[in-house]
């Protein structure tokens, strides 16, 4: 992922929403979201290069998210960070230990942000300052800088988004439509993070449209009150010249993944 939003106890009937872009080359080969191949109760895209995920649910609550973080052009790592979203909802470790291990061997991966839940609590490790953070209730952001970094991005889709839930109730293409936003912000506002004033500029939106490089991936999830769980994702082409969406229910009452 290259931006996400976490609601926690924002909208009614619906204690936690992650909202979110994954930018990504083109021509790295990817799987949509769909149930796992030996872990149906698991549910997400796939990356066919390093194996792992950007984002992924599982039937009873366990999420997790990976964004990277942006530092000029770092050394080749020898694991995927998408490993880690893989290993925590498919896994059966808790939340505490499960940090501990990542902060132990975050040299092991390029640079990243991790947000992950169990379904009790929702967790976020700043690979920034390597810390572990506990999200409380409200709205987080979390992009390629550090957890608290305040970048044009960031600052943007948490004000679109607390507009558009006024009153708390939500309407699911208009939550996707706010990861569509193309606003180019003041090249002045923008972040110094070693990539150069060019790049720097094609990244700053929420969505980024590109032949080579853009957002891949729109996705909405959703965690009802009663335990069931929404996922809604929009996967797009090179220069977002295509796209198709799909939707995921979960119900309590089964816990099966099926197509809405």
């Amino acid at each position: 992922m290259c931006i996400l939003l976490i609601a926690i106890d924002t909208l009614i009937d619906w204690p936690l929403m992650l909202l979110g872009n994954r930018d990504e080359f083109h021509a790295r080969p990817s799987t949509p979201a769909q149930p796992w191949a030996g872990a149906s109760d698991c549910l997400g895209g796939l990356d066919q290069v390093g194996g792992g995920s950007w984002l992924a649910q599982r039937n009873d609550g366990r999420f997790a998210a990976v964004t990277n973080l942006r530092s000029g052009m770092p050394a080749q790592a020898p694991r995927s960070r998408g490993q880690l979203v893989h290993e925590f909802v498919s896994g059966s470790q808790t939340a505490a230990w499960f940090a501990e291990q990542v902060i132990h061997h975050i040299d092991e991966y390029g640079p990243f942000n991790l947000v992950f839940g169990d379904g009790t609590a929702v967790w976020a490790i700043d690979g920034h300052s390597e810390t572990l953070h506990r999200l409380r209730s409200g709205v987080h952001v979390v992009s390629n800088g550090p957890l608290d970094c305040n970048w044009p991005k960031v600052r943007r889709l948490r004000e679109r988004f607390q507009q558009a839930i006024r009153g708390g109730r939500r309407d699911d293409a208009s939550l996707l439509g706010l990861l569509a936003d193309e606003t180019q912000p003041d090249p002045q506002s923008l972040p110094d993070t070693g990539v150069g004033p060019q790049r720097e500029r094609m990244l700053a939106p929420i969505f980024i449209r590109g032949e080579h490089y853009g957002t891949r991936a729109s996705t909405l999830v959703l965690h009802h009150e009663d335990g069931s769980v929404l996922f809604r994702e929009r996967s797009f082409s090179a220069a977002a010249s295509n796209s198709d969406e799909v939707a995921w229910r979960c119900l309590a009452i089964d816990g099966e993944w099926q197509l809405e």
